[in-house]
C-alpha cells in the first residue's frame, strides 16, 4: 500500500507557486497506477483458479472414462469373471475411482462457487468503487483550482484598480498645481481621482473577501477532503488485500475438505485388496471345470511271448525258464476306465490283422484268452467291428464341426454337463414364468373386456392364449426331458467307476457293449471325445465354444415411441405403470391380443393395454418384434 503524502503537500500549500503546480494531483494519478494493478493482480488470481476448476473437471472427466472402459458390459461373458475375489476387488477399485474423480468435480464446483464466483462480483464492485473514490478527487481538484482562478482575478484587478488611482491622484495634483488650468479643469481631476480610489478601495475588499474564502476553501482540501478520500482509497486497498489473502486460505481448504472423503476411498480400495483370497479362487476355478471322472488305472501288462512258448519243445531250457521265473505282470487292483490316446503311459500300436496268434507259422492254434489285450480288442474293433455302433460318436463329432453342440450336453463332462443342464432347467423355468404372466394378464384383460365390451372384444384374446396355452405346454416338456437328463447325471456322479453314456432316442445300438467300448477307447482325460485320428480329427470342437448359447439376450431395439392417454396402474409381474401424458419406447407392437410392450429405460419395460396409449411406429423400423 503506497502512503498518503498529503502532509508533505500541506507544507506549501499557502504559497502560490505550489499551487500552480499541485501535488496532489500527482499522488491521486500515482494511487489511480497502483489501484489499476491491484484489480490485475485479483483479476489475474480469479483466472487462474478458474484453470485450476478446469484441470479438475478434465481429471475427472478422465477418471471416469477410464473407471467406465474397464467395467463389465452387461449381459456379457465378462460378468462371470467378476465372481473370482481378484476380480471383485478390481471391480471395486474401478468404483471408487469413480467416487475418487466426484471428489475431483467437488473441488471444481466449490471454487468455482466460493472462489471465482465471489472474486468476480467483488471486482467489479471494487472497480465501482475506484472509479467514485478517484471521481471525488478529481471534483476536489477542480473546486480548488476554480478558487484558486478567481483569487487571481481578483487579485489582478485590485493591482489594476490601484494603479489607476495612483495615476489619477498624480494628475490632479499636476492640475491643482499648474495656474494655467481652469477651476473647473480642477474639479475634475478631484473627481476622477476620487473616483479611482473609491474602486480602488472596493477591489481591495473583494480582494480580501476572495483570499480569504480561497484561504479556507484551501485549508478545508487540504486537511479534510483530500484526506478522506485518500483514507477511503486505502482502505479500499486493504479490503482488496485481505479479500485475496481469504481466497487464497479458501483455495487451500476446499482441498482440505475431499482429503478424508478421498482417504475413505482409498481404504477401500485397500480393503478390496486385503479381500483377494487365493484358495477361495483356486476353489471356484476346481468347481468350475472338475469333470467327475476318475483317473485312469494303470495299464496291464501284455505279453508277447505267449505264441512263441506254445510253439517251442519242452526241453530244459524252456523248463527252466518256466521253474525259474514266474510269468510277469503288472496291473493295479481297480482297471477304472482306459485312456489309450493320453500321452503317458500310452501302449504300442496295435499289429496288424495278419498277425494274430493264430497265424504264426508253424504254431499251433492258441486256446482264447481269458481276458485279451488292449491292443487285440482295439485292432480287432478297427478291423471287425461295423462302424455303424459309433454313428453316434461321429454324428456328434460332425454336429461338434457345425458348430451345434448335442442337445443334452453329452459333449461335456458330467460335472459340466450337469452345469449346463441345470442351467437350462432354470432358464426353462424363467419362460414358464413370462408365459403363466402373459396368461395371467390376458385373462384379466379378457374379464375387463366381458364387463366393459367398448375397451375390446374379448374373443380376441383366446387366440392368444390357446398359443400360450400351446407354448406353456411344450416348455413343460422340454423342462421334463432336460430334469430327465439331469437326474441321470446326478444319481450317476457320485459312482466314480461307472462310465458315462449317451442319451438318445433317435438310434438304438444293436450292440451296447461295442458302443460303450467305442465311446470310452475315444474319450480323453479332458471330457471331449474324439474319432479315428486320420479322419475326425478336424471334427475335436473345444467345449468352452458352446458356452456362448447360454449367454442372456440382447435387449430388444426400439420401433417406435408412444404417448399414454390414460394412467395405468401395472400391478401383475410384466406388467409396468405409466402415467397419463408420458412418453415411452415402444419395442413390441400389439400381435392382436390387446397388449403392447414398452420400455421406459435399460431397467423398466413391459406390456400395458394398446387402447391406453398412442403408438408412433418408426418407418425405417424392422417392425414389432415377435413374442418369445
Amino acid at each position: 500500500m503506497v502512503s498518503l503524502p498529503h502532509r508533505s503537500v500541506l507544507h506549501g500549500a499557502v504559497s502560490a507557486p505550489c499551487l500552480c503546480c499541485p501535488k496532489g494531483k500527482d499522488q491521486f494519478d500515482n494511487l489511480e497506477k497502483h489501484t489499476q494493478w491491484g484489480i490485475d493482480v485479483l483479476e489475474k488470481y480469479i483466472k487462474f483458479v478458474k484453470e485450476r476448476t478446469e484441470i479438475e473437471l478434465s481429471y475427472a472427466k478422465q477418471l471416469r472414462n477410464l473407471s467406465k472402459k474397464y467395467q463389465p458390459k452387461k449381459n456379457s461373458k465378462e460378468e462371470e469373471e467378476y465372481r473370482y475375489t481378484s476380480t471383485r476387488a478390481f471391480l471395486a477399485t474401478l468404483n471408487e475411482m469413480n467416487d475418487y474423480a466426484g471428489q475431483h468435480e467437488v473441488i471444481s464446483e466449490n471454487m468455482t462457487s466460493l472462489i471465482t464466483g465471489e472474486l468476480t462480483r467483488y471486482v467489479q464492485e471494487l472497480k465501482q468503487e475506484r472509479k467514485s473514490h478517484f471521481h471525488d478527487g478529481r471534483k476536489a481538484q477542480q473546486h480548488i483550482e476554480t478558487c484558486w482562478k478567481q483569487l487571481e482575478a481578483s487579485k489582478r484587478r485590485f493591482e489594476r484598480d490601484c494603479k489607476e488611482a495612483d495615476r489619477a491622484q498624480q494628475y490632479f495634483e499636476k492640475m491643482d498645481a499648474d495656474i494655467n488650468v481652469t477651476k473647473a479643469d480642477v474639479e475634475k481631476a478631484r473627481q476622477q481621482a476620487q473616483l479611482r480610489h473609491q474602486m480602488a478601495e472596493d477591489s481591495k475588499a473583494e480582494y480580501s473577501s476572495t483570499l480569504q474564502k480561497f484561504n479556507s476553501e484551501q485549508h478545508e482540501h487540504y486537511y479534510t477532503h483530500i484526506p478522506n478520500i485518500f483514507q477511503k482509497i486505502q482502505e479500499m486497498e486493504e479490503r482488496r488485500i485481505v479479500r485475496i489473502g481469504e481466497s487464497m486460505k479458501t483455495f487451500a481448504e476446499v482441498d482440505r475438505q475431499v482429503i478424508p472423503i478421498i482417504g475413505k476411498c482409498l481404504d477401500e480400495i485397500t480393503k478390496a485388496a486385503e479381500s483377494v483370497d487365493h484358495k477361495n479362487d483356486s476353489q471356484m476355478v476346481i468347481e468350475a471345470f472338475k469333470s467327475g471322472f476318475e483317473p485312469p488305472g494303470d495299464i496291464e501288462f501284455e505279453d508277447f511271448t505267449q505264441p512263441m512258448k506254445r510253439t517251442v519243445s519242452e526241453s530244459s531250457l524252456s523248463n527252466s525258464r518256466g521253474d525259474g521265473k514266474s510269468e510277469p505282470k503288472f496291473g493295479g487292483k481297480s482297471k477304472g476306465k482306459l485312456w489309450p490316446f493320453i500321452k503317458k503311459n500310452k501302449p504300442p500300436p496295435p499289429p496288424p490283422a495278419s498277425a494274430s496268434p493264430s497265424a504264426v507259422p508253424n504254431g499251433p492254434q492258441s486256446p482264447k484268452q481269458q481276458k485279451e489285450p488292449l491292443s487285440h480288442r482295439f485292432n480287432e474293433f478297427m478291423t471287425s467291428k461295423p462302424k455303424i455302433h459309433c454313428f453316434r460318436s461321429l454324428k456328434r463329432g460332425l454336429s461338434l464341426k457345425l458348430g451345434a453342440g448335442p442337445e443334452d450336453f453329452s459333449n461335456l463332462p458330467p460335472e459340466q454337463r450337469r452345469k449346463k443342464l441345470q442351467q437350462k432347467v432354470d432358464e426353462l423355468n424363467r419362460d414358464i414364468q413370462k408365459e403363466l404372466d402373459q396368461r395371467d394378464a390376458l385373462t384379466k384383460m379378457k374379464d375387463v373386456y366381458i364387463k366393459n365390451p367398448q375397451m375390446g372384444d374379448a374373443a380376441s384374446v383366446d387366440h392368444r392364449l390357446s398359443e400360450l396355452a400351446q407354448n406353456i405346454e411344450k416348455l413343460r416338456l422340454e423342462v421334463q426331458k432336460f430334469e430327465g437328463w439331469l437326474a441321470e447325471v446326478e444319481g450317476r456322479l457320485p459312482a466314480r467307476n461307472e462310465q458315462p453314456r449317451r442319451q438318445s432316442g433317435m438310434y438304438e445300438p444293436q450292440n451296447p457293449s461295442a458302443v460303450n467300448s467305442c465311446a470310452q477307447d475315444r474319450e480323453s482325460p479332458d471330457g471331449s471325445y474324439t474319432e479315428e485320428q486320420s479322419q475326425e480329427t478336424e471334427m475335436k470342437v473345444p467345449a468352452t465354444d458352446f458356452d456362448d448359447e447360454f449367454d442372456d439376450e440382447e435387449p430388444l431395439p426400439t420401433i417406435g415411441t408412444c404417448k399414454a392417454l390414460y394412467t395405468f396402474e401395472g400391478q401383475n409381474e410384466g406388467t409396468i405403470s405409466v402415467a397419463e401424458g408420458e412418453m415411452l419406447y415402444v419395442i413390441e407392437e400389439d400381435k392382436g391380443d390387446g397388449w403392447t410392450r414398452i420400455r421406459r429405460n435399460e431397467d423398466e419395460e413391459g406390456y400395458v393395454p394398446t387402447s391406453y396409449v398412442e403408438v408412433y411406429l418408426d418407418k425405417n423400423a424392422k417392425g414389432a418384434m415377435t413374442y418369445i
